[in-house]
């Protein structure tokens, strides 16, 4: 998963709106450096410093058990480590999945029903002692756990547990998990699944020590793997990492761990992030954030800011996830009406404008394997079919409209992207009320069933890109209907949908199954569960002693992978 997002006042709404139709109301980024060229962010950092993130929002949960958005995980990879894990944003293939705490990306059995995982030699938790395959085991058992288990579902779905097992502090040990020896893991699958190399890299894979992690345990404290530990943490302010001496270089290709510490700095206002990243001042010449408002572009015109700017490419659909189960949503013809309504042009321009938005008309952004282009509700440059949509609504029965209530976070983006979708709906009746959520618990609402409303402005990110499977299982198999952390936001549970599914998931050839999961993109949004609205990019401006800027492949909004993350002169700040 990795959801995506971003919404506040309407004076800066209204700046958005304005700023982002013009695409050229400030300077292009370029891909590789600064926009002049004369800042390199592959420069090789210098060990030691401290790096600064400045971010809106508190992460989602410490708990990688519960965490799940494309904001965390990035976290996740400084403290955490699994069986395997996305490769670094420098590498040769960066969507690739490496090896981590295992030597490979593990063996299948010949009936692919089984698969064996070796741990590499040296790999310690903070207080020095082992990560045994008994911890390995203990950490993934712990995502059956009906409170605990809201984050990634894959293990709970490729790993054939018994029924009504309810994780390690209920049911006990988990016995489809062997642990022959020490270093050894060997996992019993409910059926063969090419791609488990790739699901054993999930947050719900990280090792913890058999008996930790109880209840609420994990919510301010952690028990690191990785090559940071939790220094402290308020909520909501702030959080200081600091190295892990117990973690050994050695074992990790990924994790560069230049800094010395990290210290995020929370809850602070989009413009205010912005302005302090402008002036560069003191410990904000080592700082980093998500990406700049699309308000600030324009203000980028000394040639020394131009030159700090770097163009994140965005991999994650932007949606409005339409509520299948509430009336007048559960009638296909309403929800086509609504895809042929959007003016998505106004919502890319709500989201920045070009140089921060592609226009969406698939589910699978062009950066996912199975992706294909196709157009089932097209209008003249995607301002929206006000024609054809009422005609769907007047034959639903809906020829006055209906009241829509849309969930949204509680950022400035968000709120213009609403607020175009609102004028989109507005001219065929539809009165859509925007529920406005506060960010920390925006995830965790949604995707309560029962707490929904009748949509929401979410997105979603590949938890790996060299197959969709990450993509459409997650957001459309009916049979993945939760209570809490429900990623199927539309509640979409049609027969034939899920049956495509698994016929393409029991395909051992990859490329066929792309080419299956492209066309059954096709056939979903013929339903019309969602509207796709954008893949979003990022425009970072990093203070000018931070250098090892690379892309996050598994990031939402182009964000940037911290394991790569250093300082040009460590003494700075």
């Amino acid at each position: 998963m990795k959801r995506t997002v971003l919404a506040r006042t309407a004076a800066i709404a209204a700046a958005v709106l304005a700023l982002g139709a013009c695409s050229n109301g400030g300077p292009d980024p370029s891909e590789g450096s600064g926009q002049n060229g004369g800042v390199s962010y592959t420069d090789t950092p210098e060990n030691g410093g401290t790096v600064y993130v400045l971010q809106n929002a508190d992460f989602s949960y410490l708990d990688p058990a519960r965490g799940f958005d494309g904001g965390v995980n990035n976290f996740y990879r400084l403290v955490y480590r699994t069986l395997t894990t996305p490769a670094p944003g420098n590498a040769d293939d960066p969507s690739s999945i490496v090896p981590d705490l295992a030597t490979d990306l593990g063996t299948p059995s010949e009936d692919g029903l089984t698969w064996t995982f070796t741990l590499k030699e040296g790999v310690r938790f903070q207080d020095g002692s082992p990560i045994t395959s008994a911890d390995v085991k203990f950490g993934i058992s712990r995502a059956w756990d009906p409170e605990l288990g809201i984050g990634s579902p894959y293990a709970r779905q490729v790993i054939d547990a018994p029924e009504g097992y309810e994780g390690p502090y209920r049911s006990g040990p988990l016995e489809t998990i062997e642990t022959p020896d020490e270093r050894t893991i060997v996992f019993h699958l409910r059926e063969p699944y090419p791609e488990f190399g790739s699901v054993v890299a999930q947050n719900s894979f990280v090792p913890f020590p058999e008996g930790t992690g109880a209840g609420d345990e994990f919510i301010d404290e952690i028990i690191s793997s990785g090559p940071y530990r939790l220094d402290s943490y308020t909520p909501g302010s702030s959080i200081r990492l600091v190295r892990n001496e117990e973690w050994d270089p050695e074992t990790d290709d990924v994790r560069e761990a230049y800094p010395d510490n990290w210290e995020f700095v929370i809850g602070l206002d989009a413009a205010t992030i912005d302005e302090r990243l402008l002036a560069g001042q003191g410990n904000d010449a080592n700082a980093i954030s998500l990406t700049i408002q699309p308000a600030t572009l324009p203000r980028v015109q000394t040639p020394q800011l131009q030159e700090r700017l770097k163009r994140m490419e965005g991999i994650c659909q932007t949606y409005l996830g339409l509520n299948t189960t509430k009336e007048p949503l559960n009638d296909v013809r309403v929800r086509q009406a609504i895809n042929l309504a959007v003016d998505r042009a106004a919502v890319q321009n709500a989201s920045g404008g070009t140089q921060f938005a592609d226009i969406s008309t698939t589910i699978l952004p062009r950066t996912v394997s199975g992706y294909r282009d196709y157009d089932l509700y097209p209008s003249e440059e995607h301002r929206g079919d006000q024609e054809a949509a009422r005609a769907l609504l007047e034959e639903a029965g809906y020829a006055d409209g209906f009241d829509l209530t849309l969930d949204i976070r509680s950022q400035p983006k968000m709120q213009a992207q609403a607020e175009a979708i609102q004028q989109s709906l507005e001219p065929l009746g539809i009165n859509v009320e925007l529920n406005v959520i506060d960010v920390s618990s925006y995830y965790e609402t949604i995707g309560t069933p029962a707490l929904q409303n009748d949509a929401a402005i979410t997105g979603w990110c590949p938890d790996w890109a060299s197959s969709a499977s990450t993509f459409l299982p997650p957001l459309f198999d009916g049979r993945g209907i939760t209570d809490v952390g429900n990623p199927n936001l539309a509640q979409l549970n049609d027969e034939n949908i899920n049956a495509r599914i698994d016929e393409i998931r029991a395909m051992t050839d990859l490329d066929a199954a792309n080419e299956q999961w492209g066309l059954l993109d096709e056939e979903i949004m013929e339903l019309s569960p969602i509207v796709p609205l954008a893949v979003e990019s990022g425009i970072t401006l990093p203070g000018e002693n931070i250098t090892g800027i690379y892309a996050n492949p598994g990031s939402a909004s182009g964000g940037i992978d911290f394991v790569l993350v250093g300082l040009r002169d460590p003494e700075r700040g």
